[in-house]
């Protein structure tokens, strides 16, 4: 494989189209995703969305353990670091805001991609990762499908259009999802709406083939996603898929959650006392975790309960950049990725002890909205 950050290749098929294939390239990271392979992808995906042969396009990760692990937080550290003081609220730089920007874009693009994009979430889906995963026309899962939302641990929140996909689950469970970083298995992806198909990971390569082999007519959109659809009805496998975590505990996360605050909602779920081994990781990822992290979770869930996507993305950019400038990102990063001594100090003793002065601070957008970065998105583009 070259050394690309996005390595992309074009797959013929019988009618004399093309099915556009992008590989994130950084294996040794677990994919996790640069600004250069969120740009590269992105002017790719442009390129491809104009080109008549093109009929679809398929997305991967490179190796056999993820498809992408998250977003490059320890660039965002290093880029806070070098303005000095990473605990300080004066340090700064462009680097948070052109990173989230293009992230953000790029994620809403493949939300309103014109033709069928596929996604192979095989192996670890985090963070950046399922933000690029959320919006594929087709998400396909895997044995080895290990989705999780973790920002809790590093002090940043679920974003990546978190805030409007998870509140399009049952309610209480998008909540306690962002609450607790909990980790979901194949079952649980398509329980919840993150995934479409659940395909066995050595189909793989017969997958593909039988894309290439595939009768698109005349490609137009509508017969394009046919052709795929009938695809993929021959690979489903959704009866192999593992046992769902969540569904079968989705009365108890609810009761957990419930209609309440989010430092009531912490407390219970942290003194529920089930010997579960599954629900007993969520609480300690809690206990560890950002005490405004949980804020943030639940006050983006309450902002865009009834919101745009873009919208929701334009919001998230904000206060992603406040993370970075005067939240606790970049002492979450140092502490679970840099100095890994897992022990970060974070700003607020305990959720209960935070100011609603300061949680307001960070919801505050650092620009007017006619100067927001992502002012334009979603104008003239509809969201399916």
């Amino acid at each position: 494989m070259s050394d690309l950050a996005v390595s992309f290749d074009e797959l013929p098929t019988c009618g004399g189209g093309r099915v556009g294939v992008a590989t994130l390239n950084a294996p040794k990271s677990l994919n996790a995703l640069s600004l250069e392979m969120i740009q590269s992808l992105a002017a790719k995906l442009e390129a491809w969305a104009v080109d008549r042969s093109v009929v679809a396009v398929w997305l991967e990760g490179a190796g056999d353990k993820a498809f992408c692990a998250g977003g490059d937080v320890v660039a965002l550290y290093r880029s806070l670091a070098e303005e000095g003081d990473v605990r300080g609220a004066a340090r700064g730089g462009l680097f948070p805001e052109t990173y989230f920007t293009a992230e953000y874009r790029l994620d809403h693009r493949i939300h309103t991609y014109p033709k069928p994009l596929l996604v192979w979430g095989d192996g670890i889906v985090m963070g950046g990762g399922l933000g690029l995963m959320a919006g594929g026309f087709q998400r396909l899962v895997t044995e080895t499908t290990l989705i999780a939302m973790p920002e809790i641990t590093i002090g940043l929140y679920p974003d990546i259009g978190a805030s409007w996909f998870l509140n399009r689950m049952p309610p209480g469970i998008g909540a306690y999802l962002g609450l607790t970083g909990a980790q979901l298995n194949a079952r649980d992806a398509l329980d919840l709406g993150l995934a479409d198909r659940f395909v066995p990971r050595e189909r793989r390569d017969d997958l593909l083939g039988a894309l290439a082999e595939a009768d698109y007519g005349d490609r137009e959109p509508a017969d394009c996603r046919l052709a795929v659809q009938g695809v993929l009805d021959r690979f489903e496998a959704r009866g192999a898929a593992p046992e769902g975590q969540v569904w079968p505990r989705r009365d108890h996360l609810q009761a957990l959650v419930g209609e309440v605050g989010p430092s009531d909602a912490v407390a219970r779920i942290l003194a529920d006392d089930r010997d579960d081994p599954w629900l007993s990781a969520n609480r300690a990822r809690l206990s560890s975790g950002c005490p405004m992290t949980a804020h943030l979770v639940w006050r983006m869930l309450e902002r865009h309960r009834h919101s745009s996507l873009a919208d929701a993305f334009r919001d998230e950019l904000g206060l992603s950049v406040q993370c970075c400038h005067q939240g606790d990102l970049a002492e979450g990063v140092r502490a679970l990725l840099i100095d890994k001594d897992k022990q970060p100090r974070w700003s607020h003793a305990d959720v209960a002890s935070v100011p609603e002065a300061d949680i307001q601070a960070m919801l505050a957008s650092p620009w007017s909205s006619e100067a927001h970065p992502l002012r334009d998105l979603g104008v003239g583009r509809r969201v399916g």
